[in-house]
């Protein structure tokens, strides 16, 4: 991957593409995955997590990403009775693996972790789980995207000169500071 421009006002990213199309989450995939083999108990899960202070570990099976195991599962499963010294997380990967595509835009991320009641997907290329994509990851996605309009839209109205003002504009919401009564 090329480094980023450091006077390209989208940090790199793709933004809002030709036509109005929204980000793509490639940007902000975790692809170094924390993770442990199937056999790792809820246990060894929660210390992980919580080392790294991390809501997701992967779940390896020979060697393969084959799943994310997230707190809301372990819980669940503490919930139904798995004791956390014994059950395994292999046990706690739900079967319809709640996964999207790198490709996928903001919103078809967010209808994702919507229809799979999750704040973390896995994400998938070529059938395989390649990273995964948290709530807070899309959050930060969005606001940078946000940010990035915003300056699209000073450099326009300043006529394409974005760099020569970075003032700040003063809105009519705000209020003077406040200043002490002089005795």
């Amino acid at each position: 991957m090329a480094p980023a421009d450091p006077g390209d006002p989208a940090g790199g990213r793709a933004r809002v593409r030709a036509g109005g199309s929204m980000a793509r989450i490639q940007s902000v995939v975790v692809r170094n995955v924390v993770s442990l083999p199937d056999t790792a108990t809820f246990a060894e899960a929660a210390t992980l997590m919580s080392d790294r202070n991390i809501g997701s570990v992967g779940v390896r099976r020979e060697g393969r990403l084959v799943g994310i195991v997230t707190e809301r599962d372990l819980l669940a499963c503490l919930a139904a009775g798995a004791p956390p010294q014994q059950a395994t997380i292999g046990m706690a990967i739900q079967p319809a693996a709640a996964s999207i595509s790198a490709d996928a835009t903001e919103r078809e991320c967010a209808a994702a972790m919507k229809t799979y009641g999750t704040r973390h997907l896995a994400v998938v290329e070529g059938g395989e789980i390649v990273g995964i994509v948290s709530m807070l990851d899309l959050v930060e996605l969005v606001v940078e995207e946000k940010q990035w309009s915003i300056e699209q839209l000073e450099s326009y109205l300043r006529g394409g000169r974005a760099e020569v003002s970075r003032r700040h504009l003063s809105s009519p919401f705000e209020h003077a500071p406040e200043t002490a009564p002089s005795a």
